[in-house]
């Protein structure tokens, strides 16, 4: 393959992708194979940061059904990615690479705190930065802090891994006439209210200027392609 056009990247990764086709929990065979798709990234010098969701556990007020409150519901979903995050990083462990877990709010034992400083420095000595808990707040998805760690970081773009393979004008799993879109910008998804991310994480890409590809993760080999500058999925942008 030719070499990487990107230097740094953030990669967003749904909780439910971790969990395959047993829809809760994970599946470590399909971890291991994005985990060889990882170190191929980081063989060929990109730096990778890693958002992972905490959808296989807990979706937040989704499965809190009004018995939990919001703040608490997504307190618990925060748990969940940290969870996700000492899975995903002791795989990583094992696959050869070298990863560092930070967390947004204090697990003694679990990650070390997070900084845009120690990020970075982990990131320079070529770990793996795997960022638990959400940006730390509640009313904030992980979507949204995967764009708030690109931008704090200095990702040159965010790949968007999915279970879908890009974004398209409705929803092609109940709309056969469904476009997709090969490349679109901020304001369009903002103006259709396509299910890329939420507003506030779409909104914050834009203003911050960081390209989104998103593309389907059940071919993991997907990341390191679009790496490469192979054209898969879709190009969210100005």
């Amino acid at each position: 393959m030719s070499g990487p056009i990107y230097k740094r990247i953030l990669i967003k990764i749904s909780g439910e992708a971790l969990a395959g086709d047993k829809k809760t929990g994970f599946d470590f065979d399909f971890i291991q194979q994005v985990c060889k798709a990882i170190n191929k990234c980081t063989e060929l010098g990109v730096e990778v940061g890693i958002v992972v969701g905490g959808g296989n556990f807990w979706r937040g007020v989704k499965d809190g059904a009004g018995h939990v409150e919001r703040v608490s519901a997504d307190r618990m979903g925060m748990l969940a990615t940290a969870m996700n995050c000492l899975a995903f990083a002791d795989v990583l462990r094992q696959s050869g690479a070298d990863a560092q877990v930070l967390t947004a709010v204090d697990i003694q034992g679990v990650g070390e705190r997070y900084t845009t400083d120690k990020a970075v420095r982990c990131l320079e000595e070529k770990k793996v930065v795997l960022f638990g808990c959400g940006t730390g707040c509640p009313f904030f998805s992980t979507d949204t802090a995967a764009v708030l760690r690109a931008a704090e970081i200095g990702a040159d773009a965010i790949l968007l891994a999915k279970n879908i393979d890009g974004v398209y004008s409705a929803d092609p799993r109940v709309d056969a006439s469904a476009v997709k879109y090969d490349s679109i910008s901020y304001d369009e998804v903002l103006a259709q209210h396509l299910a890329v991310m939420d507003s506030t994480a779409t909104s914050l890409a834009m203003d911050n200027n960081i390209p989104v590809i998103v593309f389907a993760l059940a071919e993991p080999e997907n990341i390191v392609r679009v790496l490469s500058g192979e054209k898969l999925g879709t190009t969210v942008s100005k």
